[in-house]
């Protein structure tokens, strides 16, 4: 979990959990790059039996709601891979200015082992106690859009689980067996 004072502690609930690209950098301006993070929410979905309850997609970072077995150690995994695949999406297209801030703002400490740092450290882990809460959670990561000023109804986003839970299709399937 990084060096961050916020654990997972109790692995059965689902978590708030916030994901942010180092230096609130925006890397999800592009249909591609928030792919691989859908892609690879989509996977864990299917092959690691998560959960995911709520999710939304921002420029610079995103939140989601999960719950999963040995998250403590699934979360550092998902954000592991989706960096790798991000780097190497950068490097492909070129996109020398983003690999370059990715460099520049990376940790001291991770210089030795790697060129680049994508994601900052932790995602302060948030447990769900109670369908109040798990509420108040989705109401956050939903408005979070609109409250930017991005789109008038939260359903709108694109990157956004308001729409499944608008009743139109998402872009990947949503937990919604406790409502």
């Amino acid at each position: 979990m990084g060096r961050s004072r916020y654990r997972i502690c109790d692995e059965k609930p689902p978590h708030f959990l916030t994901c942010t690209v180092l230096n609130w950098i925006p890397l999800f301006t592009r249909p591609q790059t928030a792919g691989i993070i859908l892609d690879a929410l989509r996977y864990r979905q299917e092959e690691r039996g998560w959960k995911i309850y709520g999710y939304v997609i921002l420029e610079n970072h995103l939140h989601m709601i999960v719950q999963a077995e040995n998250l403590a150690v699934e979360l550092p995994r998902f954000k592991s891979y989706t960096a790798r695949k991000l780097i190497d999406h950068l490097k492909e297209c070129h996109a020398e200015r983003l690999l370059q801030q990715l460099a520049f703002f990376r940790k001291d400490y991770k210089r030795e082992d790697r060129d680049y740092q994508c994601w900052e450290e932790g995602s302060h882990p948030q447990l769900i106690e109670n369908e109040q809460v798990l509420r108040q959670k989705l109401e956050y990561i939903h408005q979070n859009p609109v409250k930017r000023g991005y789109v008038d109804e939260a359903e709108h986003w694109r990157y956004s689980s308001a729409r499944d839970y608008a009743g139109v299709a998402g872009l990947i399937p949503v937990f919604k067996d406790w409502l």
